[in-house]
C-alpha cells in the first residue's frame, strides 16, 4: 500500500483513527492517497471493509474509487454520492419509516412543478423563467432555507434573482404543496429526508451508524449545508472521518456550495490531522508556474488555504497566451491548432477546448467542424440543438416572407428575434434566461459578421449574400456542420463542465474582461470564483495549454482588455523572434511571471510589475532621488507644453526612485518606459540616478 507514493501521500495513508483533512491541489494524486488509506486501513484489519462509506460529487468519481479498490484486493467498500447513498438508505428502510409504503417517487428536474407553483402563486412564468425559479428554490433546499426565510437569505447571499425575492418565495412554498400533493420528493427532499429518518427513528439512525463506522468525503470544499448535515447525522457524535479538498477549486457557491466546512475543519475538529499534497504528476513545471502564479494573488479567506504546487513532470512547452482582432479569428486559429494536434498524432479526446459560457460553444462548434476536426460537447447541447436557437431560426425563416426589402440583416434579425421575446437590451437576471438571452445574441453577432463579409453563397444557392434569406441558408449549413455524428472528438466545455477532468492539450478561450471575469460577478467574493475557475481551467491541462482572446466580439467591434488575472505580458518574449508570430493566427507572446523583488511573490498587477515589488511590500524609494526626478519632470513638461503625467507618471517615477537603474536596458525594463521615451529622456534620468543636479543637465537632456 505505501510503495509508490511520496512522503505527502504516505502520511495520508498511515494517518492515524480520526479526523483527517487531506488539502489536495489539482493532480497531486488525492484519489491515490485516499483509496491507497482505505485500502490499508481494511488489509492491516483496522476496520473491515463493509463499515467504510465514501461518498463524492459525481457518480463517475464513485465508479473511478471502486474500481481502483478492486485493483488493490479491497471490496465491500460503499462509494456513493451523496444522493445515492441517501436514496439505498432511504429505500431499505422505507417499509419502517413510511407505514409500510415504498419512499416517494424522486423527480430528476424541478421546472415542471416549479412552473405550476408559479401559476397557482399568481405569477407569469415562462420556461425559462420557471427553470430559474427552480435554480432558487433549489439553492435555498441546499441551504436549507425556508420559504418564509428565502428573501433575507437571498439578500445577504447577494442572489441575484429573477422575480422580486418576495415572490420567488410565493413560488418556493407553492411547490412544496404541489409537490406533496403529488406524492413526489426532489433531490434535496432526498438529503433531508435521510436526515429526519435518522434523527426522528432512533432505530434506523443506531442501524446506520453500525453500519457505517469510517467516512471518507472527496471534493470536501463542495459540500453544501444539507449535505454537511447528512455527514454529521451519519457521524452521530464519532470523528473517524477524511475529508479531501481544495479551497482553490471552489466554484460551485452559486448552487450553495461552500468551503467554509473544509476551512473551518481543524479547528471544528481538534487534533485533526491535516496533509497537504502538492506535489503536481499531472502538468509540466510551466503550466503549474501559470497555475502558481494565478491563485497566488487570490484574496479573501479562501487564499488562506491555498497551496503552491510544485511540478513533478518532466519540463515542456511553454504556454502560449495569443491575442486576435476578434473572436472569430481566434476560433479559426484554434481550430487550426486543433488539427495540427490531430494531425501530429495527439487523439482528438486529449485536446479540449474550454470557455466561461456555454453560449461561447458555437463559433468553436462551427470552427472546428469546418476543420474537418470532430467535436465531442461537455455539459450541455450544441448551440443549434439548443430550443431557442430552434425556435429562432424558425421565427427568422418566417421574417424572410414578411421583411420590406433593403432593410439592414442585423435590423431584421434583431425584429425577428424579438418575435421570440428576445431584447437586445442587458440580458435578464438568471442564469438560463441569462444564457439563453446570450445564445440568441449570438446569432445577432453572427448576422453582423456575414453582412460585414458579404459571403459568397454556396452554390446553387438563390439568396442574395448580406440579405436575410441568404443569412438563413447560412445558419442552415453551420446547423448541418454541427450536427455531424461524432465518436470521438476534441471536447467542449465550459469551466464549470471541465472540473475533474484532464487533457493533453488545452485551449482556455476568451479570457476577456466581462467574459472572465463576467459582468455578473459584481462582489469581491464573486470576483474570487472567476479567479479560481481560471485556475481550475489551467490546470486541466497536461502538457500543451493555450490561453487567447479576441480584442473584440466581431470584426471591428469595440475593443476589449484581456482577463485581469492573466500574468502581463513578456515584453522580451513578445519581442523574439522565436516566439512571435504576426500571421493571421495573432499575436503569439510567453505569459511571463514576474517575481516580487522582496518577497517573491508572482506579480500580476501592472503598478506591482511597474514598481518590481508587492504594494503590500515596504518601499525602498530614495526621496531626495523622487524629489529631483520630479522637478525635473515638471521642467520637461513645461517646455514640451504638456501635463507632467505624459513625461512619466507618478507610479514611474516612485519606480524610478526604487528600482535606480543603472544602464538604458534596465530603464527600459520599467513599464511604461517605450523606446520613445527611452530615446527623449533616458540619458537624464540616468544621469539624474547618477547623482547629478537638474541645474547641471544640458538642455538637450530637458527636450
Amino acid at each position: 500500500m505505501l510503495a509508490g507514493l511520496d512522503d505527502e501521500q504516505r502520511a495520508v495513508v498511515v494517518a492515524p483513527a480520526g479526523p483527517v483533512c487531506v488539502l489536495a491541489g489539482a493532480g497531486t494524486g488525492k484519489t491515490r492517497a485516499i483509496t491507497h488509506r482505505i485500502a490499508h486501513r481494511v488489509l492491516t484489519g483496522e476496520v473491515r471493509p463493509q463499515h467504510v462509506l465514501a461518498v463524492t460529487f459525481t457518480a463517475r468519481a464513485a465508479a473511478e474509487m471502486r474500481s481502483r479498490l478492486a485493483q488493490l484486493g479491497v471490496a465491500g467498500v460503499q462509494a456513493r454520492t451523496f444522493h445515492a447513498a441517501a436514496l439505498r438508505q432511504l429505500r431499505y428502510f422505507a417499509p419502517r419509516l413510511f407505514s409500510g409504503r415504498e419512499l416517494p417517487e424522486v423527480i430528476d428536474s424541478k421546472a415542471r412543478l416549479v412552473g405550476l407553483a408559479a401559476v397557482r402563486a399568481g405569477l407569469r412564468a415562462d420556461r425559462t423563467t420557471a427553470r430559474d425559479l427552480a435554480s432558487e428554490i433549489e439553492w435555498a433546499k441546499s441551504s436549507m432555507v425556508e420559504p418564509s426565510e428565502y428573501p433575507v437569505a437571498a439578500a445577504k447571499a447577494n442572489r441575484e434573482t429573477p422575480v422580486d425575492p418576495a415572490r420567488v418565495a410565493e413560488v418556493y412554498a407553492a411547490y412544496e404543496r404541489v409537490k406533496r400533493s403529488s406524492g413526489v420528493i426532489d433531490f434535496e427532499d432526498l438529503l433531508r429526508t435521510a436526515v429526519w429518518a435518522m434523527e426522528e427513528h432512533a432505530d434506523v439512525g443506531e442501524q446506520i451508524r453500525s453500519q457505517y463506522r469510517h467516512f471518507v468525503v472527496d471534493e470536501y470544499q463542495d459540500v453544501n449545508p444539507v449535505q454537511q448535515r447528512l455527514l454529521e447525522t451519519w457521524l452521530g457524535g464519532r470523528d473517524d472521518v477524511t475529508v479531501v479538498g481544495d479551497a482553490s477549486q471552489t466554484i460551485y457557491s452559486f448552487t450553495g456550495a461552500t468551503s467554509s466546512y473544509l476551512v473551518d475543519f481543524p479547528r471544528q475538529r481538534r487534533g485533526a490531522t491535516v496533509v497537504r499534497l502538492v506535489r503536481d504528476y499531472r502538468s509540466t513545471p510551466q503550466v503549474v508556474g501559470l497555475a502558481n502564479a494565478v491563485i497566488s494573488q487570490a484574496r479573501g479567506d479562501l487564499a488562506r488555504l491555498r497551496l503552491e504546487l510544485v511540478g513533478q513532470r518532466p519540463s515542456g512547452p511553454e504556454p502560449d497566451l495569443r491575442v486576435f482582432p476578434d473572436e472569430p479569428a481566434e476560433a479559426e486559429a484554434v481550430a487550426k491548432r486543433c488539427a495540427e494536434l490531430v494531425a501530429g498524432g495527439l487523439p482528438a479526446s486529449e485536446i479540449a477546448v474550454l470557455f466561461r459560457t456555454n453560449a461561447q460553444s458555437q463559433s468553436y462548434e462551427e470552427a472546428l467542424a469546418e476543420a474537418g476536426v470532430p467535436v465531442v460537447v461537455r455539459g450541455t447541447e450544441r448551440f443549434f440543438e439548443r430550443g431557442e436557437v430552434r425556435r429562432a431560426m424558425v421565427a427568422l425563416r418566417a421574417a424572410s416572407r414578411t421583411t420590406v426589402a433593403d432593410t439592414p440583416l442585423r435590423e431584421a434579425v434583431v425584429t425577428a428575434l424579438e418575435a421570440v421575446g428576445w431584447r437586445p437590451e442587458a440580458p435578464p437576471a438568471g442564469g438560463n434566461a441569462r444564457e439563453q438571452w446570450e445564445a440568441l445574441a449570438a446569432l445577432v453577432n453572427l448576422a453582423e459578421e456575414y453582412a460585414t463579409a458579404a459571403a459568397i453563397p454556396l452554390p446553387g444557392a438563390a439568396a442574395m449574400p448580406g440579405t436575410l434569406d441568404g443569412f438563413n441558408e447560412e445558419l442552415q449549413r453551420r446547423a448541418a456542420l454541427q450536427h455531424a455524428p461524432t465518436v470521438e472528438g476534441v471536447t467542449l466545455a465550459s469551466l464549470h463542465a471541465a472540473k475533474g477532468l484532464e487533457w493533453d492539450a488545452v485551449f482556455l478561450v476568451g479570457l476577456a474582461e466581462g467574459t472572465l471575469p463576467t459582468t455578473y460577478a459584481k462582489t469581491p467574493e464573486a470576483v474570487e470564483e472567476e479567479r479560481r475557475l481560471l485556475y481550475v481551467g489551467i490546470t486541466r491541462a497536461r502538457q500543451w495549454l493555450w490561453l487567447s482572446y479576441g480584442g473584440a466580439r466581431s470584426p471591428g467591434g469595440r475593443h476589449r482588455r484581456p482577463c485581469r488575472f492573466l500574468p502581463s505580458l513578456d515584453p522580451e518574449a513578445a519581442r523574439a523572434p522565436a516566439r512571435q508570430s504576426q500571421k493571421s493566427d495573432g499575436t503569439r507572446r510567453r505569459a511571463a511571471v514576474m517575481s516580487c523583488r522582496v518577497c517573491g511573490s508572482a506579480l500580476l498587477n501592472g503598478v506591482d510589475r511597474k514598481l518590481g515589488r508587492c504594494s503590500a511590500c515596504p518601499s525602498t524609494m530614495d526621496e531626495e532621488l523622487f524629489e529631483r526626478l520630479r522637478e525635473w519632470r515638471i521642467r520637461v513638461a513645461t517646455e514640451q507644453k504638456v501635463p507632467a503625467y505624459v513625461v512619466f507618471t507618478d507610479a514611474t517615477l516612485t519606480a524610478l526612485a526604487e528600482r535606480q537603474p543603472q544602464r538604458l536596458e534596465e530603464l527600459a525594463g520599467i513599464a511604461g518606459i517605450g523606446p520613445r521615451k527611452l530615446g527623449l529622456y533616458g540619458d537624464a534620468v540616468l544621469a539624474l540616478i547618477a547623482g547629478a543636479d537638474i541645474d547641471d543637465l544640458a538642455p538637450k537632456n530637458l527636450a
